[in-house]
């Protein structure tokens, strides 16, 4: 792979660039409008088009949860480097009214919500914080609120090495 190819698609604002380019982001229509460069949050929108459409008219569900199914991980990943695990173990979505138009969600990593993290796992517990997220329209409406649970351990000493 070529140098610029590499320096395009590293650090926050290459992780935003590639992801924009995911087909299923491509496809659901959601854009990652920034990444902050220290992992602290992200932000996602989602136009109302054809393709993101349900049966009556308005954002398609599953949609709307793929606009911030992968973050959390994506932000602890990075903050907490190679020495942890982290995956997306469950979720779910309250739909509160239906989506129409513009749609966006931030998800963020307070230094609070990391200490939290760092202390639960520090003597290699696995731990399973929820993390809740809002879905708003243009004018701040709630339009879905969704809670994601996560899998954190720090990795066995033999298998950072």
């Amino acid at each position: 792979m070529s140098s610029w190819i590499k320096q395009f698609f590293t650090g926050a604002d290459g992780i935003r660039r590639a992801l924009n380019l995911y087909g299923p982001y491509v496809g659901a229509g959601v854009r990652v409008v920034e990444i902050d460069p220290e992992y602290r949050s992200v932000t996602v929108a989602m136009k109302l088009s054809w393709y993101n459409t349900n049966y009556v008219g308005t954002h398609f569900g599953g949609s709307l949860y793929s606009m911030i199914d992968p973050f959390f991980m994506l932000l602890l990943m990075n903050r907490l480097g190679r020495d942890y695990i982290v995956w997306d173990k469950a979720a779910t979505i309250d739909f509160i009214k239906p989506g129409r138009g513009l749609v966006t969600a931030t998800m963020t990593l307070d230094d609070e919500r990391l200490a939290e993290v760092l202390k639960a796992t520090a003597d290699g517990q696995k731990y399973l914080p929820v993390w809740p997220v809002e879905i708003r329209d243009e004018d701040g409406e709630l339009v879905a609120r969704v809670d994601k649970t996560l899998y954190i351990r720090r990795k066995r000493p033999e298998a950072i090495a």
